[in-house]
């Protein structure tokens, strides 16, 4: 089996009938990982990752790092958000955070050692821009001072339209960023109003002109589908406005609401949410607006020009996939700092206390702030090369796995391949004696395809934590 072209057209869009995406609209991982956080342990203990941290730096020097950065404040709260923040009007609790961080930085330094080579560097929160000019800048020294930043690497940040201009922006280049992504999630005023986020489309029109002429790499814009007050007219006019724009990358999420796990969404009303056919609409109508504007369907929920290195990436088969979505950057080791920030280093996965509070006591105690985490067995590690394969390449050779790995596929994985033929039957995968090739319609569906050989969630009938696939 050679690899198909995964290139969207727009005769794939009109074969996503709604039934079709009804019909696959069920739960599932969004597979930043293998196996998933939510399989994470207490067991895994600061030792664990301290010998992971060793390990690498005996044998690894010369491969390269990434690096992740919690920032976790926010000036207000969005009413949809489910990540890991803290609201608050206190800008001086930036400077306490940012002295922790520092800490945390040599802690890892203790066990790595300095000069290590970093490719990829992500600041996400919260609101990163949270942090004044001062602060970001001071936060980028310390760590150009542990690290060295590889050239042509990707250095990213997330940025809430609200809090910068134009001098701001400049300011971000001049430190080190070379791509910036705007969470602007609908242009919709009356949306905006119900989620408590209102920005103007015009700053983010400006903002988007203004990274142009600085020549930041990469633009990236955030949609939400799914959002109370929306409608297929109203999204309709956010996402001309989003071709209009013109952002080198957009990501497009199904809003997912679980009141019960995040209590900012209790502050929305569900019956203001759009019925489960509105939101098909919504999705299907982005999908073949995106596309007949000249974007490539990357996966999943990304989308990118043709130009961009993400695009480019697709083509050429060199997607990766880690906790920060698809990556042009090769598999690579993860550093992870600050609150709830997660990481990977060799076969093992780590997470940092989810509270402030628990964070600076551990790091006030010498301690790295780990609370749980993972060793991956032989089988995680096994499974974790299929669904990658399957998720970024869109096809996997038999052979690849068994050298790989020393077992016989179709014996290992005999049950998994009974599983995969529903959807052969579907046109979503094509299955011979050499591999699986998911074809250009399976490629809407690539979170379901992966589920499959996922042993965790085949034994787990409460899949209900995580959001649906489409």
């Amino acid at each position: 089996m050679t690899a198909a072209s995964l290139n969207t057209t727009m005769s794939d869009v009109a074969e996503l009938t709604p039934a079709l995406l009804q019909k696959f609209d069920v739960p599932g991982p969004r597979y930043t990982s293998y196996p998933t956080a939510d399989r994470f342990v207490d067991a895994f203990t600061v030792q664990d990752y301290q010998q992971a941290l060793e390990q690498r730096r005996i044998g690894g020097m010369a491969l390269p790092l990434s690096i992740y950065v919690h920032i976790p404040f926010c000036d207000s709260l969005c009413f949809y958000c489910a990540c890991n923040k803290i609201v608050t009007k206190r800008h001086e609790r930036a400077r306490e955070y940012l002295e922790y961080l520092r800490r945390e930085v040599d802690l890892h330094i203790a066990h790595l050692g300095t000069g290590q080579t970093i490719s990829q560097l992500h600041f996400g929160g919260g609101s990163p821009t949270f942090f004044n000019d001062e602060e970001l800048a001071e936060l980028m020294t310390m760590l150009k001072r542990n690290f060295v930043f590889a050239p042509g690497g990707e250095y990213s940040i997330e940025v809430d339209p609200r809090t910068v201009d134009e001098k701001r922006l400049a300011h971000l280049a001049a430190i080190g960023f070379n791509r910036l992504s705007f969470g602007v999630q609908d242009f919709d005023e009356d949306v905006q109003k119900a989620v408590h986020r209102v920005q103007p489309a015009e700053q983010v029109f400006d903002l988007v002109d203004a990274a142009r002429r600085l020549e930041f790499d990469s633009v990236n814009v955030d949609l939400i589908y799914g959002l109370p007050k929306q409608t297929p007219t109203s999204f309709a006019r956010t996402l001309q406005q989003i071709t209009e724009l013109k952002p080198d990358r957009i990501a497009l999420y199904a809003y997912a609401h679980l009141p019960e796990r995040f209590k900012p969404q209790r502050r929305i009303h569900s019956d203001d949410l759009p019925a489960a056919a509105e939101k098909i609409d919504m999705l299907s109508s982005a999908i073949a607006k995106f596309v007949s504007a000249g974007y490539v369907y990357i996966g999943m929920d990304h989308f990118a020009l043709p130009t961009d290195p993400l695009a480019v990436a697709k083509r050429q088969g060199r997607l990766h996939r880690n906790f920060q979505g698809y990556s042009t950057q090769p598999d690579c080791d993860l550093i992870a700092l600050g609150v709830s920030a997660i990481g990977r280093v060799g076969s093992t996965y780590s997470q940092n206390a989810k509270t402030l509070e628990e964070y600076y006591d551990d790091i006030n105690q010498g301690r790295m702030p780990i609370v749980r985490g993972l060793a991956l067995s032989r089988d995680d590690l096994i499974r974790r090369a299929v669904i990658m394969a399957l998720m970024c390449q869109g096809h996997l050779q038999y052979e690849s796995i068994e050298l790989a790995y020393m077992i016989d596929f179709k014996e290992y994985f005999a049950d998994e391949i009974e599983l995969l033929k529903p959807l052969e039957a579907e046109g979503m995968v094509i299955l011979d004696d050499s591999g699986i090739q998911v074809t250009s319609r399976g490629w809407f569906f690539v979170r379901a395809v992966a589920m499959l050989f996922d042993r965790y969630l085949q034994t787990d009938k409460n899949r209900a934590r995580f959001s649906k696939i489409i």
